[in-house]
């Protein structure tokens, strides 16, 4: 359990998932000090906070630090450092750190090696298969006709999966990957898969590599643009809780959540830190999509001000094998996050431009891509931040969320105007 004395934490990254970290973890009664490498302009201003200049990916740097401040917690947020084996490195220094070594996280850096270990598991999951040519991943669209799904085996920064509607577009996507080589070194394999139709949502599970526990169901909204068209992006929002978990709960606990605490159990699985995955529902019941090795964004976001409990207390459990100690409390509330960005995202971002807010009654602003110049916030990446609201129905919180969002502003900024409409029947507007 958490030490008695107070404590400092450093937190890795720069979005918006780490300002929801940093935030919930300040408000621990046992934190001193929350460091975050590098941060962005809100964490900059959190209150029990302070921003670090250093790259996520500088090992050295982040070791350095970590010992020099005696810092009782490193919290890793993004997945390329945990691809890169930061834990087993901070470790190496006798660091406690939160997040799963380089292995425990080829669950997420290898699209290849995931469906694998799904099918050891007998989990349920498309049929799927693995290519590493250009010239094989076309032979194998043309002998199945159901794989309409493409996904770039390496880290791809959430833009990495086409979900196509013919063998036209699959063919195109593989061009992309294999021709234009949009992903370099991460899409010299692909994994094809069959189209699944349903709804998604994102089931997130804190392991001490022995026991789980379950998060609060989200649901994320991964296309740009209303309706779900456009492509791919990071996430732009999410909502919590998702109706269609607590219809399907048996089911998924039954097929997914079971099968992986067995598994952690006999040793089949090993893995610390936080085990997301992504599930879809379809006619045949719930199956997996994906799993990822660390937080969500904008899941974090969403779930954050939902948590009565103390976050630190659990993230420590994980590292110390006592999970089985600790129980997650969550409000009855409703969350709404949406995700403002810059007009022209996800083919560019924005730089510089002031970003303008006013406080808004229960609302959170969690910033990402933003920093602190001669005292101002200025825009500094594609998606800018995310405005959070909570209510006692969704409804509610939604038109909240949309309401505070008026009084955020910087040039160029655009949002979606229909988050959470799954969760009632009319859409939004602005």
């Amino acid at each position: 359990m958490l030490p008695e004395y107070p404590l400092k934490i450093l937190v890795i990254g720069s979005g918006g998932r780490e300002h929801a970290l940093c935030w919930k973890i300040a408000q621990s009664d046992r934190v001193e000090k929350v460091f975050c490498a590098p941060g962005n302009g809100g964490t900059a201003r959190e209150a029990k906070c302070e921003n670090v200049p250093i790259a996520v990916m500088d090992f050295p740097a982040i070791e350095k630090f970590a010992i020099e401040n005696k810092v009782d917690l490193v919290v890793v947020g993004p997945d390329n450092p945990l691809a890169e084996g930061i834990v087993d490195s901070l470790e190496k220094a006798k660091l406690r750190v939160f997040g799963p070594t380089r292995e425990q996280a080829k669950l997420e850096w290898s699209k290849a090696h995931s469906k694998r270990f799904m099918d050891r598991l007998g989990l349920p999951t498309a049929r799927y298969v693995v290519c590493n040519s250009h010239e094989e991943a076309k032979s194998a669209v043309a002998q199945n006709p159901w794989a309409q799904v493409v996904k770039v085996d390496g880290l791809a920064l959430g833009k990495g999966v086409f979900v196509c509607d013919n063998e036209t577009e699959v063919l195109a996507a593989l061009e992309q990957i294999f021709g234009a080589k949009t992903f370099g070194s991460a899409g010299e394999t692909v994994v094809l898969e069959e189209k699944i139709v349903g709804e998604e949502l994102s089931l997130l599970m804190l392991s001490d590599g022995k026991h789980l526990v379950q998060m609060a169901p989200c649901q994320d909204h991964k296309r740009r643009f209303d309706g779900d068209k456009g492509p791919n992006t990071g996430g732009m929002g999410a909502y919590s809780p998702v109706e269609l978990y607590d219809r399907y709960k048996s089911q998924i606990e039954s097929k997914i959540v079971e099968p992986l605490q067995k598994a952690l159990s006999s040793g089949a699985l090993t893995f610390k830190g936080v085990l997301y995955a992504g599930i879809i529902v379809s006619e045949s019941g719930p199956e997996l999509l994906e799993f990822n090795a660390r937080f969500g964004d904008p899941e974090t976001q969403a779930m954050m001000p939902r948590l009565k409990s103390d976050l630190l207390e659990a993230l420590w459990a994980c590292t110390s094998g006592e999970l089985d100690q600790i129980k997650m409390e969550w409000s009855s509330n409703s969350s709404c996050c949406v995700v403002a960005v810059a007009e022209q995202y996800p083919t560019s971002s924005s730089k510089g431009e002031e970003v303008t807010s006013a406080d808004h009654p229960n609302t959170v602003l969690y910033q990402a891509g933003t920093k602190v110049v001669e005292g101002k916030v200025v825009t500094d990446g594609g998606r800018v931040l995310a405005v959070v609201a909570t209510a006692p129905s969704m409804e509610e919180a939604a038109k909240t969320c949309y309401t505070a969002l008026e009084k955020v502003s910087f040039k160029g900024m655009d949002y979606r105007k229909d988050i959470a409409r799954r969760a009632f029947k009319q859409c939004l507007s602005s």
